[in-house]
């Protein structure tokens, strides 16, 4: 079928409105979700600075639930797509499914990862192919990790470059929210300049960052990308799941419909 061809900014407006009509603000579900996410951030600071083991452990858990966090909000962000009443708990959701997001969301990186290997424009390709695999996942969690990938490789034909013109029209919001990461590389950068110019190791005192210390670049940084992202994170997986009702429409491949597995390979 013929890939639908979406007016951007028309979607962005209709976005707009259903936001407003949610009944969970999307600034107040973006703050509890990223502020969720500095919490872990800094259990797994305050945990590197014990033994190996347990610093390893907390990094990992850490990371397993920014996945899970990653899903609830999407959840959301569905529901208020559709319509639908969503609470501050279905943030959560996503723990129902723990093992298939976590699943999905290596297999998704480990392919893309190799396709990287390949060079550069095949791995941006890879993920884009996958936008849409999580989503699958979220509709009905019955699939597998497999079929959800290659429901999104049928899905995202047509809608690659689509998508990638929507995260460009972002790219300012990005920029915006990493900021303090700028701030650190500068900071590094002019600290440790002498020392690289020079031909000299950096010695074992050298404060990579010594307006702030570890910790509190850490929470400037959550903080900041925290106040930049209510505006726009929750408006921006909305116009993405726009792009996902569209994409399933024109291919005919829907989670909901408990479509069979595709023959054709990831």
């Amino acid at each position: 079928m013929t890939p639908t061809f979406l007016d951007l900014n028309r979607l962005k407006a209709d976005t707009k409105t259903l936001l407003a009509d949610a009944r969970v603000s999307p600034k107040a579900m973006v703050a509890l979700y990223l502020g969720i996410l500095l919490v872990l951030d800094l259990l797994a600071y305050i945990g590197s600075s014990s033994t190996e083991i347990l610093s390893t452990f907390l990094s990992i858990l850490t990371g397993l639930v920014s996945m899970v966090l990653s899903g609830g909000f999407a959840m959301y962000c569905m529901a208020v797509r559709r319509g639908e009443r969503a609470e501050f708990f279905t943030l959560f959701d996503g723990f129902s499914m723990a093992g298939k997001l976590i699943l999905l969301t290596l297999l998704q990186s480990v392919t893309i990862a190799l396709f990287s290997m390949l060079f550069l424009i095949p791995g941006i390709v890879a993920a884009y192919r996958y936008r849409f695999a999580l989503y699958n996942l979220y509709e009905n969690p019955e699939i597998s990790a497999l079929q959800a990938m290659r429901m999104s490789h049928k899905q995202t034909t047509g809608y690659k470059m689509q998508l990638f013109r929507m995260d460009m029209s972002y790219l300012g919001w990005f920029l915006l929210a990493g900021l303090p990461l700028w701030a650190e590389s500068f900071w590094y950068n002019s600290e440790a300049m002498p020392y690289l110019l020079s031909g000299a190791a950096l010695p074992e005192t050298f404060a990579v960052y010594s307006a702030l210390p570890d910790w509190g670049w850490l929470i400037l940084t959550g903080l900041w990308q925290l106040a930049v992202s209510i505006f726009y994170m929750a408006h921006m997986q909305c116009v993405e799941l726009g792009y996902f009702e569209a994409a399933k429409a024109s291919s005919g491949v829907s989670a909901v419909r408990r479509d069979p597995p595709f023959e054709s390979g990831i």
